[in-house]
């Protein structure tokens, strides 16, 4: 079994020291899925994603990209990054809501996996919270790493 990383040798919390690995382009892309009733996703379309609180979409893109850039403010043991590339994308699923992906790459010693989940996950509760006033029966999940690369061990999921 792997050590945990982030356990010293006294069992104590710590970050990572990351001073000996090499600095590599790191790519890491995460998903999620937040659905929304079909009452809700016909009145967005009819009003080109727009409600009370402005441009759903492109609000949470920028949501998304500022939580990117600051997620080792949220997550305690994650090194501050410097960001080479945040893309977030957001496109509807079938009838039953939106698909968020957040593509993240950094010139780093350590991967940007927490730093897409992240952008997924903000964009997603932005969603939420511009969406909430036409009912709350809204669901976000599926989160995931989708791909990463650039470290010592590389990952994409399968497409089958």
């Amino acid at each position: 079994m792997k050590e945990i990383a982030h356990v010293n040798a006294l069992g104590l919390p710590g970050m990572v020291d990351v001073s000996r690995k090499l600095a590599t382009t790191r790519r890491a892309v995460a998903r999620c899925v937040i659905e929304l009733p079909a009452p809700t996703l016909a009145r967005l379309r009819a009003d080109a994603w727009r409600v009370g609180k402005g441009p759903v979409i492109d609000t949470a893109i920028i949501a998304a990209t500022q939580a990117v850039k600051r997620t080792h403010e949220l997550i305690p043991f994650c090194h501050p990054l410097p960001l080479d590339s945040c893309v977030v994308s957001i496109a509807e699923r079938d009838t039953s809501g939106l698909v968020i992906e957040c593509e993240v790459v950094a010139h780093a010693r350590t991967g940007v996996e927490m730093e897409a989940l992240t952008g997924v996950t903000v964009a997603a509760l932005t969603v939420f919270d511009m969406c909430k006033s036409m009912g709350h029966d809204m669901r976000i999940g599926d989160l995931r790493v989708v791909s990463k690369s650039g470290g010592t061990h590389d990952f994409a999921e399968s497409s089958a």
